[in-house]
């Protein structure tokens, strides 16, 4: 994928290689005699006279998504009416949406080198029925949808070599005795008291001198705000070399970090951070002055032991970041060892995790010497405060009739609807995009980009509708998802009950101590057998709902 230009929206060409990169004229979008519905793609024509797509997420509309853009049908007269008098569906004010969405992951041509009061400026990189999604794409999405802290009710275990040696909690960002700018940038980010991991880790990672730990903690409890902390407070600007590394698996993550450390130094205007990442490449003899490197464990490698852009024996605090992703990523877990011979006995070493099983801990073991251990115990999905109904009906058509008539007739935040297949979800979000609704559409074919965009938007209330097969059933936390709709049940191969995909899939809903409504469209035969077997085994009885009755669809607001 192209790089941004002066704010403009690249073009991406699935299967036309030979079109290369069109940036085109501002006029462009007035040649458009073709366009899905709103907000999608846009068509421009290349030097060669082939149509060129332009990137407007999410994709949603009146096309499938499968096989990806392969197939294109022209919209009615008047969708085409409605975005000639709209200036192209938003104009460029979608432009500027969509390029925000996509910095960090398609970055802004630089010199390689941010600031960390600017944004970041470097180079990029250069079966239909089963979504698969890795721990990376996961761990990328969680990152995404969560921008405000999870409020836990978790409980904080804290296991110490030295049972004796005194702990402190905080209550808030002033006791930590930060530097001002830091501070401010802190608030800036919207963080006004510290999360529960906060309170108990900054205190340790902050200490003089400084300690080692390994913290276990879900998406959204403010780890990676509290370690990019951290690493700030730690910077001597005066040393024009790398004292702080951060390790992630995968680029995504690590410029996803490297954002937070951007937005949390802005007001640190002599703190530098560089990029070490795949797409990044250095003249012979460099010797990096920026003071944090944040990068994959093997560009970071070579550019430390075979290059000797840097000096790992110089890093005073040393990050390893999603550890059991990096375990699941086929080289990393032994580089990260290589890197961790280089360093000083005196440097300062945090480790994290999501997971915290066997495979993890022997890789902590070889990482972290004298370690504090720091777990908040996951919260467990749970159907206590989840309002369960079922619908009969028998086909397609009906489930879809039945959605319109819940949607219309209650107060929803937002909604997710499962569907089975990538076909089914397709079908349904070109059906209801049809008749006025704005929707969303992710399934396992989309690159993580894509996936990102999508989310994003859902997440900030552009879309009320997202329509996803089992990629986001599990992991993925949206706060303002009020009602969960199983458009197909979840079955196996035998056609029995998955309860396990069916507590993630509803557990989207009643999140963070809030009430949600999970609605299940069946058939008569489901009905007897799939709704009986998930009754059967969370042991809950699931009330009927007559969606026609619009006194019985009512009911769902109290």
């Amino acid at each position: 994928m192209p790089i941004n230009k002066k704010g403009r929206v690249g073009c991406f060409c699935p299967f036309d290689s030979d079109l290369g990169q069109h940036w085109p004229d501002d006029d462009s979008e007035k040649q458009n005699t073709l366009t899905p519905g709103p907000p999608a793609v846009l068509l421009t024509r290349g030097e060669t006279g082939r149509t060129v797509f332009r990137l407007y997420f999410p994709l949603i509309g009146t096309f499938p998504f499968s096989p990806f853009f392969s197939t294109l049908k022209p919209v009615p007269e008047k969708s085409r009416r409605m975005y000639q008098e709209q200036g192209g569906w938003g104009d460029k004010a979608a432009e500027q949406d969509i390029a925000k969405n996509f910095v960090g992951l398609t970055l802004k041509e630089g010199n390689n080198t941010i600031l960390a009061s600017n944004k970041p400026l470097t180079t990029t990189d250069g079966g239909e029925d089963e979504d698969k999604i890795t721990k990376a794409e996961k761990s990328l999405l969680q990152k995404i949808t969560r921008t405000k802290l999870v409020t836990s009710k978790a409980e904080i275990e804290i296991q110490r070599q030295d049972p004796f040696s005194p702990l402190h909690s905080i209550k808030s960002f002033e006791a930590l005795n930060l530097q001002p700018n830091l501070l401010k940038g802190v608030y800036e980010m919207g963080f006004n008291t510290p999360s529960k991991i906060q309170e108990t880790a900054l205190p340790i990672l902050l200490a003089d001198p400084p300690q080692n730990m390994i913290a276990q903690s879900q998406s959204g409890t403010g780890k990676t705000a509290a370690f990019v902390l951290a690493m700030l407070s730690r910077v001597v600007v005066e040393n024009k070399y790398p004292q702080v590394l951060c390790l992630s698996p995968t680029y995504e993550l690590a410029i996803q970090t490297g954002e937070v450390a951007a937005k949390m130094g802005q007001f640190c205007d002599d703190v530098r951070i560089r990029y070490a990442v795949r797409g990044e490449d250095l003249p012979k003899h460099t010797k990096i002055d920026e003071h944090i490197i944040i990068g994959t464990p093997g560009k970071v490698l070579d550019w430390a032991t075979k290059y000797k852009f840097f000096d790992l024996s110089k890093i005073t605090v040393f990050v390893l970041d999603e550890a059991d992703v990096m375990i699941a990523t086929q080289g990393h877990q032994d580089q990260s060892f290589r890197i961790r011979k280089y360093l000083s006995e005196k440097c300062q070493i945090m480790f994290f995790s999501a997971t915290y099983d066997e495979e993890v801990m022997q890789f902590a073991k070889g990482i972290v010497p004298n370690p504090l251990l720091i777990r908040l115990k996951r919260e467990e999905e749970s159907l206590e405060n989840i309002k369960q109904y079922y619908t009969v009906c028998e086909h397609k058509d009906e489930k879809y009739q039945a959605i319109a008539n819940i949607y219309g007739g209650i107060t929803v935040g937002q909604m997710m609807i499962f569907c089975q297949t990538r076909k089914m979800a397709s079908w349904l979000t070109e059906k209801l995009s049809r008749d006025g609704h704005a929707v969303a559409l992710l399934s396992g074919e989309l690159t993580v980009e894509q996936r990102i965009a999508v989310l994003d938007r859902f997440r900030d209330g552009k879309e009320k509708v997202l329509i996803t097969t089992n990629v986001l059933s599990r992991g993925i936390d949206i706060e303002q998802v009020t009602v969960v709709v199983n458009f197909d049940m979840p079955v196996d191969q035998q056609r029995r009950a998955d309860c396990e995909t069916y507590l993630h899939r509803i557990g989207r809903t009643g999140r963070f101590g809030k009430t949600g409504i999970a609605i299940n469209l069946v058939s008569s035969q489901e009905y007897s057998t799939v709704l009986k077997q998930i009754q059967d085994h969370f042991g809950r009885k699931i009330e009927c709902l007559n969606p026609d009755d619009s006194d019985e669809v009512d009911k769902l607001n109290d």
